[in-house]
């Protein structure tokens, strides 16, 4: 499996697969592929399990059931593009080195990718739409590729070392990270809808990748230009 990723603002995600192999990917994400590219829809992949794994990735922020894209009888192409502005990275997932992504962070990946629910709670109305903050686990072993929006800053954290996030800004990090949610009184925020700040608080040891862009941020840059029926 070879890839490219293309582009600046709104990056496209290129894959080559030789005969017989195999991408994962959301139903939805598909953008282009060459015409000897098989699709099967299933709920066995991505985390395996069968409809009791389909539920947990819809929880974590996917879709109820993949799409697996197999090049037949030579190379073939599938592309997918990016969603909101940003970039898209390739991780390394091997046993005992999986990685959190928020909820939407999933791109694609290779067969051997375990996609589930790595952590859910509720932070109130205001938040992310009232869904609850919710992280997917990226487990397995392979290539996966993950969507974070905006720019990215990463930290290496040492061991003990601890990093303040506001949620939303949560891209992804190492499992060897410990994770946790904190709120911070005093503060008003009526994104949050309290007298109360919420913090994501990471510790180290490992690697976490930050997201300039946030979702409660774009929607409240789009909401004045949606239709009033939309805004409800």
């Amino acid at each position: 499996m070879r890839h490219q990723i293309t582009g600046t603002t709104l990056p496209v995600l290129q894959v080559t697969l030789a005969a017989g192999e195999t991408l994962l990917a959301e139903t939805d994400r598909l953008s282009w592929m060459t015409n000897n590219i098989a699709l099967q829809t299933t709920t066995g992949a991505g985390g395996g399990g069968g409809i009791f794994g389909a539920i947990g990735r819809a929880i974590s922020g996917g879709g109820l059931f993949m799409t697996e894209f197999t090049a037949q009888g030579g190379d073939g192409l599938v592309a997918l593009a990016a969603t909101v502005p940003g970039n898209i990275i390739e991780v390394p997932v091997a046993p005992q080195r999986g990685f959190m992504a928020h909820r939407h962070g999933f791109l694609a990946g290779s067969s051997g990718i375990e996609i589930s629910v790595g952590f859910q709670q509720s932070l109130g109305s205001g938040v992310f739409g009232g869904n609850g903050f919710v992280l997917q686990r990226v487990a397995g072993s392979g290539t996966a590729f993950i969507e974070l929006g905006g720019e990215i800053v990463s930290y290496d954290l040492a061991p003990g070392q601890q990093l303040l996030v506001h949620p939303g800004h949560v891209g992804m990090f190492e499992e060897s990270v410990g994770f946790n949610i904190t709120m911070i009184r005093g503060v008003k925020n009526i994104l949050f809808g309290g007298d109360g700040l919420f913090l994501a608080e990471l510790t180290g040891p490992g690697k976490v990748w930050l997201q300039t862009l946030t979702p409660s941020k774009l929607a409240h840059a789009l909401e004045p230009y949606l239709p009033q029926a939309e805004r409800r």
